[in-house]
């Protein structure tokens, strides 16, 4: 059942994760990767189910994809895939050490019956650089995706594709840098994006909430919006109020040994949208 507060309302939704069995950080592909800090692979885990048994206790179903050992990053699911209207686009990775994360989550969705999978001529990886919301999906480049995979993601899943330009390397990916948080409302962190992008943004999305860079470099935008709910990392503490203030409910998770990696509760939910009525 939907719950709603102050015209917001809350629908179910369904992700797929991957439990951090094989997490560590063993190399750098992104300025927040440090293959000398140690890692805790136990305490990442914990955290991870944390977040997995808050989806659920809050209505949404969670699928899990079982993780393959030598791929430590697999527990970003977001990156595997992107889904809409059970069209599935299986992300092609920048970097080697990922990309045979790729089949894993291509034979995922055709062993459950996915009718239209199709794995990217193009690198784009995926959640990690597209946004869904409405009928729009925001396309991050200038880290990882390549700009031309954005026409290809149009065709594959049928939305109109508007192109964003990230130019700080702390936000290599779009979903470090903006967040949905309804079919017509988003939060950015400005800092992140090229003059030409934020003018895009601006006109968009007049009202977006802005985000400061304390917030964002705790990954604060790194989050996930049921509509009502935003789940988000708990140190992002500005944010939250900025959010009450819109009338959102923040829900603070701890993921900060997944943050070793560059990841956040984002990185490790893959959104499943099915079809109207599926």
């Amino acid at each position: 059942m939907s719950q709603s507060t102050a015209g917001r309302e809350a629908t179910p939704r369904h992700y797929l994760m991957c439990r951090p069995t094989y997490f560590d950080v063993t190399y750098a592909i992104n300025p927040w990767m440090d293959p000398g800090k140690p890692v805790d692979t136990d305490l990442a885990v914990e955290q991870w189910d944390a977040l997995r048994r808050l989806y659920l206790e809050h209505g949404h179903t969670v699928d899990v994809i079982d993780p393959v050992e030598g791929l430590p990053d697999m527990v970003f699911a977001a990156n595997g895939a992107t889904v809409v209207d059970d069209r599935v686009l299986v992300a092609r990775f920048r970097h080697a050490e990922r990309a045979a994360e790729a089949a894993a989550y291509h034979e995922w969705f055709i062993s459950r019956g996915y009718p239209r999978v199709h794995t990217a001529e193009y690198v784009n990886e995926a959640e990690g650089d597209y946004m869904v919301l409405g009928d729009r999906i925001l396309a991050g480049t200038g880290f990882r995706t390549d700009p031309r995979a954005h026409a290809e993601l149009a065709r594959a899943l049928g939305r109109e594709v508007v192109t964003l330009t990230l130019v700080d390397p702390r936000f290599y990916h779009l979903d470090t840098a903006l967040a949905v948080l309804s079919d017509t409302e988003v939060m950015y962190y400005p800092g992140a994006f090229s003059a030409r992008s934020l003018d895009v943004l601006r006109a968009l999305y007049p009202d977006a909430v802005l985000v400061g860079e304390e917030d964002a470099e705790v990954f604060g935008l790194n989050a996930v919006s049921d509509g009502l709910r935003v789940f988000l990392p708990d140190t992002a503490t500005r944010l939250a109020g900025q959010l009450r203030d819109r009338g959102f409910r923040p829900v603070g998770v701890d993921l900060s040994e997944l943050l070793k990696a560059g990841g956040s509760v984002k990185c490790c939910t893959l959104e499943i949208r099915h079809r109207t009525g599926a």
